[in-house]
């Protein structure tokens, strides 16, 4: 029974000092105490912990936009469609052009577009960008532009 009471009485101290508050980092100050250092509340995942040596991407020079009406590769267009070049070698043997990239884009009924927009033009299909253009029906080396 004795036993019983040490435990029981024990148990009351330990879960009553426990429970004793922390002052907040306002009242240690106010006692000329330092703040308590912050607490961890989650620990972080590996990718959290990663070290970041480089940014993921960098920024187009200039800005981003090309506002003179073309880009690096040629006059910004609005193309009805614009598909691999693998899948319309038939129109392009037709037409003798030659792909050396398979992979690459080609524009198909190509018109060139204002990129500012002032001239009320504007592309409801596909704008693009592309190095080589046949007479408006068939664009090579294109690459997909947001105006």
């Amino acid at each position: 029974m004795k036993f019983t009471s040490v435990a029981a009485v024990l148990a009351a101290c330990v879960l009553s000092a426990s429970a004793v508050a922390t002052p907040t980092n306002a009242e240690r100050m106010k006692r000329g105490l330092p703040p308590a250092a912050p607490k961890r509340r989650f620990s972080a995942s590996h990718v959290q912990q990663a070290k970041r040596t480089a940014p993921s991407a960098t920024p187009p020079p200039n800005g981003g936009g090309d506002m003179s009406g073309s880009c690096n590769t040629g006059p910004v267009q609005c193309c009805n469609q614009v598909q691999q070049g693998k899948s319309v070698t038939s129109i392009l043997g037709l037409l003798g052009v030659v792909l050396d990239d398979l992979e690459a884009l080609v524009g198909i009924d190509c018109s060139p577009i204002d990129v500012l927009g002032l001239g009320g033009n504007s592309c409801s299909a596909h704008p693009v960008c592309c190095e080589n253009n046949s007479n408006s029906l068939i664009s090579v080396g294109c690459i997909p532009i947001t105006l």
